[in-house]
């Protein structure tokens, strides 16, 4: 059994999906901006994951923009029956790299239609609404308005399924109230524990939860305790955090990124990890030292 199998699977909209997916930011340029420094790298990456068993990869039109779309697209076009393809909508790019709101039904509608070419799709499979009333996390807001608009461009049969991305608890609930919602995609990790309540509340619904920056994004995590665990069971501190993610609820789906085949592999060896009831125990404190 491959390690991507031993992390089991969960539905992700009208799909299966292995709980160990991949996302695509990091194949853009610095600060997700621009093209990769090694596009022959980048494409090696993408054919690697899906060669490991990877059917779940995680991308947006604004990553780039529309680079890492059009990488995947070069990579794994004509996609696998089976590969899940999920993107997000509600911000553009600035010249200088910055992230703008875009949030209209024009820039909504737009943005599916570039996703849609860039990927070479008739249909996206999962669009994620992003929402950008905070740049840096979660807001609250109403975000009636721009799901409406994703759920007409969903019963004109560009979209699949819909989910919702940075987005509070609350939102949640109100997006739910308007159309289905397969997944929700917010910050979290061993350190970072806001959703808790959430993760557990969408478990018992079936719905897939979707941490970004599972391994810390920019700052990537450093904990003694998580060092220690990693240490005593013959793992990187990667390792057991994403292991961690995998134990703590059956729904949450991990898309971890990187551009490097190296540490694709190392990602992927995660799902054959156990972590032992002391580990978790010890795991458990890393979230309230971190906010001590």
């Amino acid at each position: 059994m491959s390690n991507i199998e031993q992390s089991d699977s969960f539905t992700l909209g009208g799909r299966t999906v292995k709980r160990l997916g991949y996302g695509a930011m990091q194949l853009a340029g610095p600060g997700v901006f621009g093209p990769p420094k090694d596009r022959d790298a980048a494409l090696a990456v993408l054919r690697e994951a899906v060669a490991r068993g990877v059917n779940h990869i995680d991308t947006s039109d604004f990553y780039g923009p529309h680079i890492t779309n059009q990488l995947i697209r070069e990579a794994l076009h004509p996609y696998q029956d089976d590969l899940a393809i999920v993107t997000k909508i509600s911000a553009r790019r600035g010249d200088d790299g910055s992230w703008i709101p875009a949030m209209s039904r024009e820039e909504l509608t737009q943005a599916v239609h570039d996703n849609l070419r860039n990927l070479g799709l008739d249909v996206l499979e999962v669009v994620n609404l992003r929402s950008m009333l905070g740049i840096h996390g979660p807001v609250e807001g109403s975000i009636e308005e721009p799901l409406t608009v994703l759920a007409e461009l969903q019963r004109q049969g560009l979209v699949r399924h819909i989910g919702l991305s940075n987005v509070t608890s609350t939102q949640v609930a109100q997006g739910r109230r308007i159309c289905e919602i397969v997944c929700v995609q917010n910050h979290y990790n061993l350190a970072h524990r806001e959703d808790d309540a959430l993760i557990d509340e969408l478990a018992r619904d079936g719905i897939a939860y979707v941490p970004f920056f599972p391994l810390g994004g920019f700052t990537p995590l450093q904990s003694s305790t998580l060092s220690d665990v990693a240490a005593r069971l013959g793992a990187t501190p990667m390792q057991v955090a994403l292991a961690w993610l995998l134990r703590r609820a059956p729904n949450i789906l991990l898309i971890p990124g990187t551009s490097s085949v190296a540490h694709l592999h190392e990602n992927l060896a995660a799902g054959k990890l156990v972590l032992p009831d002391e580990a978790m125990k010890e795991l458990e404190q890393v979230a309230g030292i971190n906010a001590a």
